[in-house]
C-alpha cells in the first residue's frame, strides 16, 4: 500500500484536453518513518510516518527521546496499516512513490459548523406555514412513542455539526509536481485550508532516493609567470627610468669664478 501526508493548500483549475477539471491541490511530504510496529511486539502491523517540523522548544523529552531515531523533529505523527516490506526508520517518503492516474482514500477533519438545528444538519423540512403554526417552522416534531419512556439511541436531532473524521474514496490523482511535492487531487477533499490529510493507495510504496550532495572544494588559482616574461617586464622598467641631463659649464664662467 501506498500512504503519505500532506495538507489542504487550495482549489483551483486545470486544463485537461479541452475541459476545465476542479482540483484540489495538496502539499504532500516528505515524510519519514518513525516507527515499525510488528504482530510480535505490537499485536498488529503499521508504519508510523512523521510530517512537518517542530522546534524543539515546543517538544517534550519522550517526544525527542521517540524521534531520535529517525533523525526529525515532526510535528505530526500518524501510522497506517500496512505490512513491512523493505522499510526501516528513517526512510523518506514522497509524492514520487505516486502516479497520475492513481485512485485514492482521502482522510480529513471536516470543517466544523458549531451547534445546528434538524433542519440544516439533518435536512428536515420542518412544519407548515400554515393552520395556526406559531413559532414552530423548523422543530423537529415527535420524537417517538412514549411507551418505552426513553430516546432510541441515534435519533435524529439538533447537536454539533462537522468538525469530524472524515473519509472520502475514489479519488483520482490529475497530476504531481515532484520539485515541490503537490498532488492535484480531482474533486474536493473534506476540511478548510492547511487542514492535515492522510491519503493511501493501492500499490507499492516507493522510497525516496537521497539526494547526493557534491562536496565542491574551493581551488586558488595560481598564476605561474615564466622567466622570461619577468625579465622583459625588468628590462622595461629600466628603460623607463629618466635620463639626468649633464650641462657644461661656459668658459667664460669659470674665468670669473676664479
Amino acid at each position: 500500500m501506498k500512504f503519505i501526508i500532506g495538507k489542504k493548500v487550495e482549489m483551483t483549475q486545470i486544463w485537461q484536453n479541452d475541459q476545465v477539471v476542479a482540483v484540489t491541490k495538496i502539499q504532500a511530504g516528505p515524510c519519514t518513518v518513525v516507527q515499525l510496529k510488528d504482530k510480535k511486539n505490537d499485536g498488529y502491523e503499521a508504519v508510523q510516518i512523521s510530517y512537518g517540523e517542530q522546534k524543539e522548544r515546543r517538544m517534550k523529552k519522550p517526544q525527542l527521546g521517540h524521534l531520535k531515531k529517525a533523525g526529525v523533529k515532526a510535528r505530526h505523527l500518524k501510522e497506517f496499516r500496512s505490512e513491512i516490506v523493505g522499510l526501516k526508520v528513517g526512510d523518506k517518503i514522497d509524492v514520487s512513490t505516486f502516479i497520475a492516474g492513481d485512485i485514492i482514500k482521502v482522510v480529513a477533519n471536516s470543517k466544523g459548523k458549531g451547534f445546528q438545528g434538524v433542519v440544516r444538519r439533518h435536512g428536515f423540512s420542518g412544519q407548515d406555514a400554515t393552520h395556526g403554526n406559531k413559532d414552530q417552522l423548523r422543530m423537529p416534531g415527535s420524537i417517538g412513542a412514549g411507551g418505552p419512556q426513553h430516546v432510541f439511541k441515534g435519533k435524529k436531532m439538533a447537536g454539533r455539526m462537522g468538525g469530524g473524521r472524515t473519509t472520502t474514496q475514489n479519488l483520482k490523482i490529475v497530476d504531481i509536481d515532484k520539485d515541490n511535492n503537490i498532488l492535484l487531487i480531482k474533486g474536493a477533499i473534506p476540511g478548510g485550508r492547511n487542514g492535515l490529510v492522510l491519503i493511501s493507495c493501492a500499490g507499492e510504496l516507493k522510497i525516496a532516493e537521497p539526494q547526493i550532495i557534491e562536496d565542491v572544494k574551493r581551488v586558488d588559482v595560481v598564476e605561474v609567470i615564466p622567466e622570461e616574461a619577468i625579465l622583459e617586464v625588468e628590462a622595461t622598467e629600466v628603460e623607463k627610468i629618466p635620463e639626468i641631463e649633464v650641462k657644461e659649464i661656459d668658459p667664460e664662467v669659470k674665468a670669473i669664478e676664479k
